[in-house]
Parts: structure tokens; sequence; C-alpha cells
């Protein structure tokens, strides 16, 4: 079903499905995969350890975690690992073809119960608001516009910077807020912020 809609779809073209982690494992990378969709539960070795081996062997491939399952500890192992985005099932498919966009032009997906955990365990570390503070009044615009669900080129046309200028910020963004990736970069600056997760994404 999911492949037939992503094939039905303009500009979309579904390339392969892998029946075990151990099956990415070996085909994927020779693939040549733009974005994966991948389930946390599976038969034999697990999603998230899946996602920890294919990050070296794949690094421009971007994971979204298709999954039922909640769970706090789930996804901050999933996110740190090299997880791009995080998605709950149920998903309807134009939602699911928004996340996949998304995160193939630079961003990070989240259900919006997702983003709350998020923020929540940074607001609970404490840290959130003397980091941010470090940012530029450039470099907090930036985060605002990604908190807001923009891609890097909506950002660009706002802010009227190049994209190549928008990366120059999101790396220093990265450092000043000792993050890895863009996800927990809007949410350790939406904790400090009080910026509004939408219920979906």
């Amino acid at each position: 079903m999911i492949a037939s809609f992503i094939n039905s779809s303009p500009g979309f073209r579904f390339v392969s499905m892998y029946h075990s982690a151990e099956d990415a494992l070996e085909y994927l990378p020779r693939d040549q995969i733009d974005v994966v969709l991948m389930d946390i539960r599976l038969t034999g070795m697990g999603g998230i350890e899946c996602v920890e081996q294919l990050r070296p062997m794949v690094p421009q491939t971007q994971i979204i975690m298709l999954t039922g399952y909640p769970d706090s500890d789930l996804i901050f192992k999933a996110l740190s690992v090299g997880a791009r985005g995080y998605m709950l099932k149920p998903l309807t498919p134009p939602k699911l073809l928004q996340a996949i966009r998304e995160v193939h032009e630079g961003g990070s997906p989240m259900s919006g119960p997702i983003a709350r955990k998020v923020v929540a365990s940074f607001q609970a570390d404490g840290q959130a608001g003397k980091e941010e503070a470090g940012l530029s009044s450039r470099e907090k615009m930036v985060l605002d516009c990604f908190a807001k669900g923009l891609t890097y080129k909506q950002t660009s046309d706002r802010l009227s910077i190049s994209i190549h200028t928008i990366r120059t910020y999101v790396r220093r963004i990265y450092d000043k807020l000792h993050v890895q990736s863009r996800t927990e970069a809007v949410a350790k600056s939406s904790a400090a912020l009080k910026l509004h997760f939408p219920d979906a994404m």
C-alpha cells in the first residue's frame, strides 16, 4: 500500500522494501536510497541498532522512524544514533509524504506528541535558556523558522539569505547548543523560547 501510494505521487519513487534489518544492512547501501522509513520493532536486529550501523555506511541517507511506540527512551535512542525524524503510526498518506519531503529537504519531522516529549526533556534539563542566550539574533531567527516547520529553502526565502548561509548558521547553532541534529536544536531552543509545536506535522 505504501509502495503504490509513493510511486503514484509526483516527485517520489519507491525503491525497495527490506524485510529485516539484516537485509537493509546488506542491500540498502547499493540501492542509493535518499530517505528510509524504519520501524523500531523488527524481527531479529531492532530498528535502532540497524540505524546505528547504517549511518556510517550511508551518511547522506535520511532516516525516519515510523512506529507506534511513543516511548521516550526509544525516541532519544533513535535520534541519538542518527534518525532524523520520528513519526507515529497510524499516519495518513499525505502526512507520510510531507514527512519524507521535509526530511529530504533538511528538516526533522516529528509527530506532535514526540515533539512535546523532546521539548519536555530539555526543559527538565534546565540548560536550554542559558545555551540559547548565546545565539545571535540571526541564529535565533533561523531556529524560529525551523520550529515553525519551514524547510531550508523556505527559511532562505523568508530571511532573504542563501541556503549556503543558512547551513553556516546551522553549524554554529549546533556548536553553541551542543547538539548533533536540527531536531535537538529546535527542541532545545523551543524549550527556552516557549515556541509552539503543532499537534501533528
